[in-house]
């Protein structure tokens, strides 16, 4: 493999004995009548020479890739020269280079220099700014949540705060991620923002340090009981394993604790590395958790417990559900085929593709797909075939009969292909069309601002109860709000009734027509009284959430929650526990 040089100023012809392939198909010529084009040629050339530097040396394929290279060389010129208004160069080889990733796979994606921060962020979970959240709320952003002891709360910004200035500039009409930008910044740096609170008349002007922020990777860790210790883990970001090991050293100081709840739900992955560290907590040091698979050598690796474990006997359910993916499924999977763990919840996402980032020029980089991996019974978990696409472009799951059947260290059955199916499955119960549009209304979030507001505290989150009287005051909120929604069956008689307007059958059934309409249309205070089970631990989740933070909010949702109440039940037999991993000794 030859490998050209990432940073090119200026070539001559002796600079070509780096790539004997542009010699032999003489694009030296070509470069020379580039130089007319300025920009756009020097854009041109670059991709030319960065693609044919990673060519192999066979003639078919040489010729195949530069006849292309050539081809869109010569249309990026036309356009350069002819094209009725100015093109923007930069712009449309982005768009080319996006594009033309997106026929891979959604994973391997082009990072400009002006995302490298965000594409940090998401690798460490650090990043330099003032600590808090935000959402669109009409032409202005709003605060959502503030985390613990960043910049946002040392200086008394709330959620539910209006954000109207930034540094003397208005931000109405500002796209959310410009918002953010402008609120980012090298840390200890200061930021002068203006925002309006619910209740007051006049703005709040505050100056604020920025600060580099820590996003915790395990946001709350505790006991659900006198015997279960949990452990939320939200990202595999960088030292993550750290901070399991924390939770679980503190936990384990528990005199009283014989089990433990690792849950990964909602945890879309982050770096393998770590996903190895954790599972090498409880597994025997020299056990392989995960290898990888690529096209080249360098991608073939195989990962192991190379640490002492911290605890090898401790009963263990790791609970996961379709969010849970990449790095969350190593762990879960790795767990599973070695009979360390319970797997409860439901089957996972189904990505077993590894990606490594490159450095390209100009501090940009590619994050690509380079490798699968491969948990212990040998089974690769990806779900969906990125190689072989639908005549429509569309991608499909990896049919029934290339599934394959592997064996746990137990000798227990486990498929590939689809994810990681849990040892028992249990699905969390969908929410009311009510609650949802309560939600995304923000009902909910508008009510615990001005709740946070007019009460100083709250009891912890284990004793602070949403009362009746809490929630008819909601329901109050709620009307005055003149908040309306349509359920999902008035929306289908709806379209019934339209239907056969249209097809003039609606005057025959005119009386049954209006005799279902008052018999399915809702009333906002019955109903509110129906779903109040799930309408209550919402609110209560977001009130709590403005005292209690985040980890607050986990640990409250955590009462009404299936799936950890069926992992407490399991732990209380340890004979079926025996029974799942074991099978063979019942």
């Amino acid at each position: 493999m030859v490998m050209i040089p990432y940073r090119i100023t200026s070539l001559s012809e002796n600079d070509f004995y780096l790539c004997p392939v542009l010699i032999k198909t003489n694009l030296i010529m070509k470069t020379t009548r580039m130089k007319i084009f300025g920009k756009a040629g020097i854009i041109a050339l670059l991709i030319i020479v960065f693609s044919a530097g990673f060519v192999s040396f066979n003639e078919d394929r040489d010729f195949k890739l530069l006849k292309n290279l050539d081809i869109y060389y010569s249309l990026f010129r036309e356009l350069n020269v002819f094209y009725v208004d100015d093109i923007e160069p930069e712009k449309l080889i982005e768009i080319s280079i996006d594009n033309m990733l997106q026929s891979l796979d959604p994973y391997t994606v082009y990072i400009p220099e002006s995302e490298i921060n965000d594409f940090n962020f998401a690798t460490t979970g650090k990043y330099g700014g003032i600590g808090s959240l935000i959402r669109k709320n009409g032409d202005f952003a709003i605060i959502s949540e503030i985390y613990k002891d960043s910049p946002s709360d040392r200086a008394g910004l709330k959620a539910g705060d209006i954000i109207q200035e930034i540094d003397g500039k208005s931000i109405m009409g500002l796209p959310l991620d410009k918002v953010s930008e402008r609120l980012k910044g090298h840390p200890n740096t200061e930021v002068k923002i203006i925002v309006s609170r619910f209740g007051l008349d006049e703005p709040l002007t505050m100056i604020l340090t920025r600060k580099k922020i820590h996003i915790n990777s395990v946001p709350y860790w505790g006991m659900l009981n006198k015997n279960t210790g949990y452990i939320r883990l939200s990202n595999f970001t960088q030292d993550c394993s750290k901070e399991v090991k924390k939770a679980l050293t503190h936990l384990e100081k528990t005199e009283t604790m014989n089990s433990l709840i690792l849950d990964l739900r909602g945890n879309s992955g982050g770096l393998l590395i770590e996903a190895v560290n954790i599972t090498n907590f409880f597994v025997e040091k020299g056990q392989e958790i995960v290898s990888t698979k690529g096209k080249i050598k360098q991608f073939y690796k195989t990962y192991t417990a190379t640490n002492t474990p911290v605890d090898l006997h401790i009963p263990l359910v790791v609970i996961v559900n379709r969010e849970s993916a990449s790095a969350s499924e190593i762990v879960a999977g790795a767990l599973q085929d070695i009979d360390r763990a319970v797997i409860i919840g439901t089957r996972t996402y189904g990505k077993g593709l590894v990606q490594t980032t490159r450095p390209l020029s100009y501090n940009s980089r590619l994050k690509l797909t380079t490798a699968k991996y491969y948990i212990p019974s040998g089974r690769c978990i990806q779900a969906l075939d990125y190689t072989h696409r639908n005549d429509d472009g569309s991608v499909g799951y990896i049919p029934d009969s290339l599934i394959s059947e592997f064996k746990t260290k137990n000798g227990r059955v486990v498929y590939d292909g689809g994810g990681i199916s849990p040892d028992i499955e249990i699905s969390l119960d969908k929410p009311s069309q009510l609650t949802i549009e309560l939600f995304v209304n923000f009902m909910v979030f508008d009510f615990a601002t001005r709740y946070s507001l007019t009460h100083d505290s709250i009891l912890p989150p284990n004793e602070f109860v949403l009362t009746d009287e809490i929630y008819r005051d909601f329901i109050m909120f709620v009307k005055e709000q003149n908040f309306n929604y349509k359920t999902h069956t008035e929306q289908a008689l709806r379209t019934l009734k339209e239907t056969a307007k249209k097809e003039k059958y609606y005057k025959l059934s005119e009386d049954e027509f209006t005799a279902l309409e008052e018999k399915l249309s809702h009333d906002l205070e019955q109903d509110m009284n129906i779903f109040n089970v799930e309408i209550r631990s919402l609110l209560k989740e977001s009130i709590v959430n403005r005292y209690f933070y985040r980890a607050g909010r986990i640990q409250t949702s955590l009462d009404y929650d299936k799936q950890i109440k069926r992992a407490c039940e399991l732990f209380e037999d340890k004979n079926i526990y025996t029974a799942i991993l074991n099978p063979s000794d019942q």
